[in-house]
């Protein structure tokens, strides 16, 4: 495997575990038929619809955190030669 593969791997494996956990946080309080839209009607949406969306949300939410973490744990150095690749580095 290469290097890029595995350091993206490192960002989305424990987030795809994060979103599993915090989907059955949330969906062990909240009834998915119960949820309203923003207009405030409801939202007809099957439960099987509204889990799915509702995991691949919180996945997108904290891998973008964890990728927001290595950034800024780049060596500054590398990041002003390389751009934002350069965090990526070690």
């Amino acid at each position: 495997t290469s290097l890029v593969g595995r350091r993206v791997a490192a960002i989305l494996w424990p987030s795809f575990l994060m979103a599993g956990v915090l989907e059955a946080l949330v969906f062990a309080l909240v009834d998915p038929a119960s949820l309203h839209g923003l207009d405030g009607a409801p939202i007809e949406w099957p439960a099987q619809a509204v889990y799915t969306a509702a995991f691949f949300a919180f996945w997108i939410v904290i891998a973008a955190a964890g990728a927001m973490s290595r950034l800024l744990e780049g060596a500054p150095e590398d990041i002003n030669r390389e751009g934002y690749s350069g965090a990526f580095r070690r």
